[in-house]
């Protein structure tokens, strides 16, 4: 009975300490911001290599990505390719510097509200001229 006991409450500790998911999102622009870029419209990159690097093999036709990850994710790319859906990937891995001093400056101009489209008056919706439903077309039931 003293090890069900003991059991019991290493499993009850255990489940009180997983971590909880905070909610928190980070866009690109925003200190903090790792993952998949968008380099077209921008300057060449500063890359950390020429080559790309490559976990599985790759179809030929797939065009690249540009990452900007942690540097621990970058020394074993192996291990955290799959959290950046990149392992079938040919990958080149862009510089802070270039990314925080020419990307991120681009960026916020270009995308002033960061996809909250803030300055929107209304909802789009409310702009089609065929929806009448506010308009009553009597009971249209089979009696």
């Amino acid at each position: 009975m003293k090890h069900v006991m003991t059991a019991a409450v290493l499993i009850a500790a255990s489940l009180t300490s997983l971590p909880s998911q905070a909610g928190v999102s980070i866009s690109v622009g925003e200190p903090g911001f790792y993952g998949q870029i968008d380099i077209g419209g921008y300057p060449p990159p500063q890359l950390i290599s020429p080559q790309p690097i490559i976990v599985q093999p790759v179809p030929v036709a797939a065009p690249p990505i540009y990452l900007r990850v942690p540097p621990g994710h970058m020394k074993h790319w192996d291990r955290y390719c799959r959290q950046y859906g990149a392992c079938g990937r040919r990958v080149y891995f862009v510089r802070d510097d270039w990314y925080n001093r020419v990307y991120v400056p681009h960026y916020r101009e270009y995308h002033h509200d960061n996809g909250r489209h803030e300055g929107w008056k209304r909802d789009h919706r409310d702009d089609r001229h065929d929806d009448h439903r506010d308009e009553w077309h009597g009971d249209h039931r089979d009696h």
